[in-house]
């Protein structure tokens, strides 16, 4: 059921091993022990997202179809239910349609937005957008970036850019990086976070689809090796789903589910 999950081999092995090393005498207690075995594995990082900034800013990111654009979307609207007043920043500005396909959900979500012209770099189109932000008194910055392949050196040389603009713009503050997964793509994820949190060091992680016959087991391997947690999962089609992550939930889901 692990490696179905797409946890892998190694970690299946490892999540096991644990598991009959608490000789559990029942199956709901193997299960308590498969829980707290796998989630003790992942990252003990704080799954909260971290907005104490003025204005606090998520910078979103990952390959082509991950979800980037709607898990802004779904972002900006439970912010906005929570008494926030975010700004969603467009700054796909390569993809077709990808600027249209931001502000319809910005609108979608009743938030402001600002995007860059087709073609602009995008890392000046997130500086101009923190600063519009604070202009207009907003409190959250929600940047969709464009999407990128983790083996294409010069996109994921431009997203650390994106990185460094946004740190020079927030004058220094934390902000929040969060490589979005799909969650149907399974161990590819583990290849792909790895490069992109060497362009640009990751706070978070977004899982995505996981309405869908996804397990997404493999965020499992990827907080155990970069101890990067998930703060965001994507459970649904609607603009209001997406959720905290609760990895304790997450796992037991896997067997449950």
């Amino acid at each position: 059921m692990l490696i179905a999950a797409d946890v892998g081999p190694a970690m299946a092995s490892r999540i096991a091993s644990g598991m009959r090393s608490s000789a559990p005498r029942t199956k709901d207690e193997a299960l308590d022990a498969l829980v707290r075995v796998a989630a003790g594995l992942m990252s003990k990082q704080s799954r909260e997202l971290n907005l104490a900034g003025k204005p606090a800013c998520v910078l979103l990111y990952g390959v082509n179809g991950a979800g980037k654009t709607t898990t802004a979307g779904k972002l900006a609207h439970r912010l906005r239910e929570q008494g926030r007043n975010p700004l969603v920043v467009a700054a796909d500005t390569y993809r077709a349609a990808g600027i249209e396909q931001m502000v319809m959900w910005a609108e979608r979500a009743g938030v402001q937005h600002f995007e860059g012209t087709r073609g602009a770099d995008p890392a000046s189109v997130v500086f101009e957008g923190i600063q519009v932000a604070v202009k207009r008194g907003l409190d959250v910055v929600i940047a969709d970036t464009a999407g990128r392949l983790q083996t294409q050196r010069n996109l994921l040389e431009e997203l650390g850019k994106i990185g460094r603009v946004a740190t020079k713009a927030l004058e220094g503050a934390p902000y929040e990086s969060l490589l979005v997964l799909d969650g149907v793509l399974g161990l590819s994820n583990l290849v792909q976070a790895r490069e992109f949190n060497k362009a640009i060091p990751m706070t978070g992680l977004a899982l995505t689809k996981l309405d869908s016959s996804a397990k997404g087991g493999a965020v499992i391997p990827i907080e155990s090796e970069l101890n990067v947690p998930v703060k965001l999962a994507g459970v649904g089609e609607d603009i209001a789903d997406i959720e905290p992550f609760d990895a304790a939930a997450f796992v037991r889901a896997i067997f449950e589910g």
